[in-house]
């Protein structure tokens, strides 16, 4: 799969969801549930369903809405399901790297959904070397799987027996034929809730799933928790000695819908925030207020709200654009942003702008929108960025270039802004973006912004020598 445009922005692995509730269409409640995920991952999608003492499966590349349809939701029948929604970020977009993942455990399979980043792969993937089933994806969530059907005792066993060699930000799911387990890692980097429908109990990667099937939300898997679903209630075990809270902070920012809640708080009310916040730390005299859609509207709405200037939807989305097979020809290419996004002329020529957006990451995108606004007449256009500058990678389960291509780590914001073309350049600062949040610092994962990194990291090259050992030839690979 490619991408239409030149698409900067940070972004997510992917979104889990599992689901126990007898009785019920356990495959429609999975898919609707993914629907509601499908923003933290549009590459691939899937779907595990167990049923009498065995575990179906089925995944392709694509869109929920592609992958998926009647007669194939009907055949996944049964009593507890998980599913999956990816972006790659270990691992190529292949079929193979599709998600759940699955591996013979015994006389069944187990299924697996994964959130996040191991920093550990290689160590781990010593621990299979003799495995008799060869490793056929690219992915950190085989190898989770691949563990966890070596490990003797239930599912939940399995997990308990597992979690503590995983290094790296996981929150999971794991399928067998009898059980369903969710697990977490012992910072809770990547969100995992619970919730409660009627006839049984479910987890998913954000509130908002939830609300998509009529659960109600019960509370987080906690850090280091692994928790095994059933009809009736939740069965719990602290796996892992539960570590300081890390929560990715561009959960806040940028990955989680608007809708959704985020340690008990609403998460477009804390973009609304940051963009007050902003409005505040970096005035600026022009005509109105922009938000580049969807991520970058709260914020604005909220620095027109502390400004006093004038808000306006000026920049139009085209909601349909996102990873494609088709490859736009050159002339095509050349219109890059606007594949995304088209300005609204008559309310933009002539005018003083303050775009509001989430984040700069290489700095691509930001200089195709101001150059597009300015060629709808834009006469000043002041970029308002509501987060710090990015200036450190992500091993965490975001897609994010190395340090060398983050164009805050090479650049002034002065420099960016000339790079840019916008007329001036802000971003909200650290203390802040806490404010906003309404939270601590010393609760979330801010390494992107700062360096400090909560886990240990792998030396930059491991994540290549992983993929590159993973698609050599099955022989090889037992060498």
């Amino acid at each position: 799969m490619s991408v239409l445009w030149d698409d900067d922005s940070p972004h997510d692995e992917c979104g889990v969801v599992g689901i126990v509730a007898p009785g019920r269409d356990i495959s429609r409640l999975a898919f609707f549930a993914l629907h509601a995920l499908q923003h933290r991952g549009q590459e691939s999608a899937g779907i595990a369903v167990a049923d009498d003492g065995q575990v179906m499966v089925q995944r392709d590349l694509g869109l929920v809405g592609a992958v998926f349809d009647e007669p194939s939701l009907r055949s996944l029948s049964g009593h507890s399901a998980i599913g999956h929604v990816r972006y790659s970020t270990t691992g190529s977009n292949k079929w193979e790297n599709a998600q759940p993942v699955t591996r013979n455990r015994g006389t069944g399979l187990v299924a697996l959904g994964h959130n996040g980043n191991l920093t550990n792969t290689d160590a781990l993937r010593e621990q299979i070397t003799n495995d008799p089933q060869p490793l056929q994806a690219t992915t950190d969530s085989e190898l989770i799987a691949a563990l966890l059907a070596r490990e003797p005792g239930s599912l939940l066993d399995a997990v308990v027996g597992v979690i503590g060699r995983l290094v790296g930000a996981f929150s999971a799911v794991a399928l067998s034929e009898y059980e369903l387990v969710a697990f977490r890692d012992a910072h809770g980097v990547r969100p995992l809730v619970i919730g409660k429908l009627e006839g049984g109990y479910c987890v998913a990667s954000e509130t908002c799933a939830l609300d998509q099937i009529g659960a109600t939300l019960v509370r987080e898997v906690r850090p280091g928790e692994a928790v095994r679903l059933t009809a009736t209630g939740l069965e719990s075990r602290q796996a892992l000695t539960p570590a300081i809270s890390r929560m990715c902070v561009f959960e806040h920012i940028y990955f989680a819908r608007p809708d959704s809640l985020l340690d008990g708080r609403n998460v477009w009310e804390q973009r609304r925030a940051m963009g007050i916040e902003l409005a505040g730390e970096a005035p600026i005299d022009a005509d109105m207020v922009v938000g580049l859609p969807d991520s970058g509207t709260p914020a604005a709405i909220g620095y027109a709200f502390a400004s006093g200037i004038p808000y306006s939807e000026a920049v139009v989305r085209n909601r349909y654009v996102g990873r494609s097979f088709i490859q736009p020809d050159q002339e095509l290419r050349k219109s890059g942003v606007k594949l995304k996004f088209n300005p609204l002329r008559e309310i933009i020529d002539g005018k003083r702008l303050i775009v509001v957006d989430d984040s700069i990451v290489r700095g691509t995108t930001t200089q195709q929108v101001v150059a597009m606004l300015r060629e709808a007449g834009a006469r000043e256009v002041h970029m308002r960025i509501s987060s710090p500058p990015i200036t450190w990678p992500c091993f965490y389960g975001i897609d994010m270039p190395s340090r060398g291509e983050l164009v805050a780590a090479r650049h002034s914001i002065d420099e960016v802004a000339r790079l840019t073309g916008a007329t001036t350049l802000a971003h909200l600062s650290l203390e802040g973006l806490q404010r906003a949040i309404g939270a601590p610092a010393d609760r979330f994962c801010r390494a992107c912004f700062t360096g400090e990194y909560p886990i240990p990291v792998p030396d930059s090259s491991i994540k290549l020598r992983f993929e590159d050992a993973a698609t050599q030839p099955a022989e090889a690979q037992r060498k």
